[in-house]
């Protein structure tokens, strides 16, 4: 089994906006195998639709700009390369992300494009997981749960390529304990 370590970016706005949707903008992925070695990875940025321009909020939490979103490839182009990057027609594959909203955005942005979402089923909410396997009373954020495991956050918060990759090092260190 391939266990795809995964994040994404958002459209966003500071207090947002009623009737405004999220688009994912960045999808960041490691490809794990089964002793936790890595063997792929995957960063792509996604052109949102409805809401083209991006705030300046969500250029300063991010650090995406307008000009790499407006020369990414829209959703429907990004997801099937993801798709074939994690090979989900010829590989056992499990989607692993920090929290529930990763999923839901996918699922919607799938809905929004007309696409099909079930492969999206196979999934580990990896944030739920670990404050049971901690005996958390409250799910703890990716930055918290890093320090308290001896790690430091490297790269950039809140681009998805660099919370896959330190979400990798929790998911590491308890590789035999996740269940699915």
């Amino acid at each position: 089994m391939n266990f795809i370590i995964y994040d994404l970016e958002a459209t966003c706005w500071l207090g947002r906006p009623p009737g405004y949707v999220q688009e994912t903008i960045e999808i960041g992925a490691l490809k794990l195998n089964g002793y936790g070695e890595e063997i792929g990875s995957f960063n792509k940025f996604i052109r949102p639709i409805l809401n083209p321009r991006l705030s300046s909020f969500c250029t300063e939490l991010t650090t995406i700009t307008q000009d790499q979103v407006k020369r990414a490839s829209t959703f429907s182009e990004v997801i099937e390369e993801f798709q074939d990057w994690i090979g989900i027609e010829e590989e056992d594959y499990l989607l692993c992300s920090w929290g529930k909203f990763d999923q839901t955005a996918l699922i919607g942005d799938s809905k929004l494009h007309d696409l099909d979402y079930d492969w999206l089923d196979n999934y580990l909410d990896l944030k739920r997981q670990y404050k049971e396997i901690k005996k958390l009373s409250k799910p703890r954020g990716l930055h918290k749960a890093l320090t308290k495991e001896g790690y430091e956050f490297t790269g950039t918060q809140h681009r998805a390529i660099d919370d896959a990759i330190n979400l990798a090092k929790i998911f590491c260190c308890h590789i035999d304990e996740w269940y699915y």
